[in-house]
């Protein structure tokens, strides 16, 4: 029986830490429940909607991550930061952290 629960639990313990169980970078950035990326920087991360908006396909995870994080938190703020700082309540670290690697993986 103590094994069963120690071979029950390793199993558990490998379906919680799964890759298939990690968030979807490229479905959050084009949930508009979770900002709508999409609207102002393209469908393809690379067609941004004005010229002064950035490509974020093929950008630096840590980079992406980090200018996430400063918008959020107004350490970043600047007048092209000022339309993403009333949408970024609605994503958290760890999604901000999906959204990164997905776009870091995109072709520029």
């Amino acid at each position: 029986m103590k094994k069963m629960l120690s071979i029950l639990s390793a199993v558990m313990l490998l379906v919680v830490v799964s890759p298939a169980h990690a968030l979807d970078g490229g479905a959050l950035y084009k949930d508009p429940k979770k900002g709508g990326c999409t609207a102002c920087h393209g469908k393809d991360a690379k067609s941004p909607l004005l010229p002064m908006y950035p490509k974020l396909a093929g950008q630096n995870e840590a980079y992406l991550l980090q200018q996430l994080k400063d918008i959020k938190s107004g350490r970043r703020n600047n007048g092209m930061s000022a339309a993403m700082k009333g949408i970024m309540h609605m994503v958290n670290e760890q999604e901000m952290a999906a959204i990164a690697k997905y776009l870091a993986s995109l072709k520029p």
